[in-house]
């Protein structure tokens, strides 16, 4: 199981012994969230990500830029919903420190995890919220439609919508219910 980058991951999953697998607000192609991105946020990203690289070359502390930041900030996400979205997610009195190295943002255009679907041999639930601004929806959707056991629910969220709420609710008895019926017919006596 997988959400948002992890749900990218999970995509990888073949090793055949993965009974089932649920995906969701997958990151299935960094390609598209590339393009899907701002040009602002992007150009503004490219100096720390270079400052990182030689950080890293120097075995320097990595250069970071935030997790989430507002609309053409320097950061990963900056869809309108980002901050309020991420930050709604960490409990109260959490330490949290809102960085990534920057030279992520240097080779998440080459993390496509989705072309893997045609090779998932298990069950694959793809849990994918319509109004998504991080991970494209149809970009997903696309690859879900390619792997051989693969389901889609889809849902009017947006990307961290389904993370609280009744949108939680509903996305969580989709998964059980996925998880019940592939992992009984697995584990039958």
């Amino acid at each position: 199981m997988g959400r948002s980058f992890g749900g990218g991951h999970v995509i990888e999953a073949r090793d055949g012994a993965v009974a089932a697998v649920v995906s969701q607000c997958p990151f299935t192609d960094g390609l598209a969230a590339v393009r899907a991105a701002s040009p602002r946020s992007l150009l503004r990203s490219l100096g720390p990500a270079l400052r990182d690289e030689l950080a890293r070359i120097h075995k320097r502390r990595p250069v970071l830029v935030p997790l989430v930041g507002p609309p053409g900030s320097p950061a990963l996400m900056t869809s309108p919903d980002s901050v309020a979205g991420y930050s709604a997610l960490i409990p109260a009195g959490t330490a949290f420190t809102n960085g990534v190295p920057a030279r992520f943002l240097t080779r998440v255009g080459r993390y496509r995890p989705g072309r893997s679907a045609p090779k998932v041999t298990s069950p694959i639930l793809f849990c994918i919220c319509d109004t998504d601004a991080v991970a494209p929806p149809e970009t997903a959707a696309r690859y879900a439609r390619s792997a051989p056991r693969g389901e889609i629910k889809r849902y009017p969220f947006g990307h961290f919508d389904i993370y609280r709420g009744e949108p939680f609710e509903r996305a969580v008895a989709d998964q059980t219910e996925f998880l019940t019926r592939h992992l009984r017919s697995t584990h039958a006596v």
